[in-house]
């Protein structure tokens, strides 16, 4: 980790959001993944188009692509961008599915909330509309990929080429 100091507070500790009004417009994107585990059969279900509320993969793209338009609305200090691009790709993966999502902004800060907030509810709305299958699934391994743009420039997650399930 870095000693970098906490943006989001003040001098006396107090959170505040971010004044950005120096900060040069650049192209900013985030991609971050998340994981859904579930047993074999509910996975199955799942992609023959069997679960009682529909098509559980093609709601959760559209809730994560509606999630990272609403991030500003869901944490408190972020604050509301211009978002250009999102993608939200789902694929069966080893025990469930995994979740990726990619977010795009020519602005004055990051994108990364955005994709987590996306990856964040589309795993949630695989839970929601599958859940009648099966309770036990396990919503896992939300984090950042990668971002580019700004100041900081581009930072990749060290293990994220290694690391997959």
């Amino acid at each position: 980790m870095g000693d970098a100091p906490l943006t989001h507070l003040d001098e006396s500790g107090a959170a505040h959001m971010v004044d950005v009004s120096a900060k040069a417009d650049s192209v900013r994107e985030a991609t971050a993944e998340g994981h859904v585990a579930m047993a074999a059969a509910t996975l199955d279900a799942i992609l023959a188009g069997d679960a009682a509320k529909g098509d559980v993969i093609g709601t959760a793209r559209l809730a994560g692509i509606m999630a990272a338009k609403k991030t500003s609305d869901l944490i408190p200090l972020c604050h509301p961008l211009p978002i250009a691009k999102v993608t939200v790709e789902i694929e069966p993966a080893s025990g469930g599915l995994d979740v990726r999502a990619a977010v795009r902004v020519t602005g004055k800060t990051g994108v990364e909330m955005e994709a987590l907030t996306a990856v964040s509810v589309a795993c949630l709305t695989i839970y929601d509309m599958a859940k009648a299958l099966d309770k036990a699934m396990e919503i896992k391994d939300i984090r950042l990929l990668s971002k580019t743009g700004g100041k900081s420039g581009e930072w990749r997650r060290p293990d994220a080429a290694a690391d997959k399930r």
